[in-house]
């Protein structure tokens, strides 16, 4: 247990947690709703800061990042909470089982151990993943260094608009930067989503374009088969090729330029 970063104290031993945008005003032993911040005695702690649900090395590609040392292996970790609620969510055993049994669990692994292993592994990178890091924010800073994309997993009903796609598309090249990789993500059916279909292949593409349109320079179609190609936004020239989550081919210089055009691949270690 680690006291919580980003609160405040509030009147009548009351906290703020200012962590996420739920902004959860938390009472004397009560938690916030990823069930993993308490308050106790006015002070607010993590419960899940060196407790991890899960260790596994993954292609880096896999989380999706297509602009981080690409054909690496990403070091993914995870605590157990989240501060959603998604029925569809396809990793619901490790984020909502603290809502849905009332504990948590992990096995106690401190940031040096995490790095340690990721040395082992001869991972290029730690990943935090699985849920919404956010809730393990302190374990994660103790560890990371930033390189941001983007994921919008698209669902048949809800958020698969042409108007939302486009403010998403918007937000990620006005606030983020153009250089931002955006990834369309397919949904499927799973935990309490039964119901809905998977999204057609159509409308993947077509908020690719969308994408495309609002001048985003990398956007991906994933969670399908196929190929999901890192072109130059410049010459449209293949940087590189990918099958699945393998490399087949990367043409990007070692100084992280394009060969054809000499223009900068936004990333990093891309070459």
């Amino acid at each position: 247990m680690k006291e919580a970063m980003l609160y405040e104290k509030l009147a009548e031993g009351k906290v703020r947690c200012n962590l996420c945008a739920h902004r959860c005003v938390i009472s004397d032993g009560k938690k916030g709703i990823c069930q993993v911040r308490e308050n106790r005695g006015g002070t607010l702690y993590t419960l899940v800061y060196g407790h991890t649900i899960i260790q596994h090395v993954d292609p880096v590609e896999k989380k999706p990042l297509f602009h981080f040392y690409p054909g690496s292996t990403a070091y993914s970790i995870a605590t157990s909470g989240c501060n959603f609620r998604c029925h569809w969510c396809q990793n619901w055993d490790i984020s909502q089982i603290v809502h849905d049994r009332r504990f948590i669990i992990g096995e106690e692994a401190s940031t040096e151990q995490v790095v340690a292993a990721a040395q082992k592994a001869d991972c290029r990178s730690i990943a935090y993943t699985y849920t919404e890091p956010t809730i393990f924010f302190e374990y994660a800073y103790d560890t990371a260094r930033l390189w941001l994309e983007v994921t919008t997993l698209v669902i048949p009903g809800i958020n698969d608009g042409d108007g939302e796609l486009k403010d998403t598309a918007n937000f990620v090249a006005e606030e983020l930067g153009v250089d931002t990789p955006w990834h369309i993500s397919r949904f499927f059916p799973d935990y309490k989503m039964t119901d809905v279909p998977p999204t057609p292949i159509e409308t993947l593409d077509r908020a690719r374009e969308i994408g495309l349109e609002a001048g985003l320079r990398y956007v991906y179609v994933g969670n399908v088969p196929g190929e999901a190609n890192t072109v130059c936004h410049k010459c449209g020239q293949i940087l590189i090729r990918r099958l699945g989550y393998r490399i087949l081919e990367n043409r990007v210089q070692p100084n992280g330029r394009c060969p054809n055009c000499d223009m900068p691949v936004a990333g990093v270690g891309m070459g």
